[in-house]
């Protein structure tokens, strides 16, 4: 199932208070990028980040959740309500990314 275009508006409107905040459609998903990091996606109407020592730390009881067959776990964010915590969480998150890959 492919996420809904107005989910993605949902959780890019939670996160506006967030400079630099961009996404990028694959395959009826949409990965999400924090100042040019992937910091994680959209995944079957699903607010998905990567697990960071700072994100496990922020939500130490989230579930553990599959983007797609055959890729790594990921932390499920189930407190998309709250701007608050989802600024801080991406700002927390943020150093802890790998840099983008240089394209060829």
């Amino acid at each position: 199932m492919a996420s809904s275009k107005e989910y993605l508006n949902f959780i890019l409107e939670q996160l506006s208070e967030l400079d630099d905040v961009s996404y990028r459609v694959m395959m009826g998903e949409y990965i999400l990028y924090y100042r040019g990091k992937v910091i994680g996606g959209i995944y079957d109407d699903r607010f998905l980040v990567k697990p960071t020592k700072s994100a496990v730390a922020m939500m130490p009881n989230a579930e553990m959740e599959l983007p797609y067959d055959g890729a790594k776990e990921m932390l499920l964010v189930d407190n998309v309500d709250n701007k608050e915590f989802l600024r801080e969480l991406l700002e927390a998150m943020y150093s802890e990314l790998p840099a983008p890959k240089k394209k060829k």
